[in-house]
């Protein structure tokens, strides 16, 4: 943390952040950042060992992800389309995906999972366990692109 105070969700643990605190994530834990005070600043640092860092958008999609926790999926829908699709980043168009799914948008839904899987093929084997997906997963074109 560089400046004010965040909040981390790391595999369901809260973890407090003031100034001044360095915070390891592991590569396959699932977490988020919640800015607590204006103006905070964190400085995220990570790549695979010998690889250049993927950088995967999640300043696109921060805007809309408390929406999205709220189960306003619609609105997220609706807000975040032309953003998440004017970027280059699979993960936005991933998670924009799973609102259309939650949304019932099912073509909306598959249409932008095949893009994000397209530019980021990790997100595949997430959507084969990933819960907001569960309203397409019995779609022929949902099961064809996870496999």
């Amino acid at each position: 943390m560089l400046r004010g105070r965040a909040r981390f969700e790391i595999d369901g643990d809260t973890v407090d952040a003031p100034a001044g605190t360095l915070v390891f994530v592991g590569h396959e834990s699932n977490r988020t950042a919640f800015a607590e005070e204006a103006g905070t600043t964190v400085l995220a640092i990570g790549s695979t060992v010998g690889q250049p860092y993927d950088v995967g958008g999640w300043e696109v999609w921060a805007e809309f992800h408390p929406a999205y926790e709220a189960g306003d999926y619609d609105d997220v829908v609706d807000r975040a389309r032309e953003t998440v699709e004017a970027s280059d980043y699979g993960a936005p168009l991933y998670n924009l995906a799973c609102c259309e799914a939650l949304a019932g948008r099912k073509e909306d839904a598959i249409g932008h999972l095949q893009v994000a899987f397209e530019r980021r093929p990790n997100l595949r084997d997430l959507a084969k366990e990933d819960t907001d997906l569960d309203p397409i997963r019995d779609e022929p074109a949902f099961r064809e692109l996870v496999g």
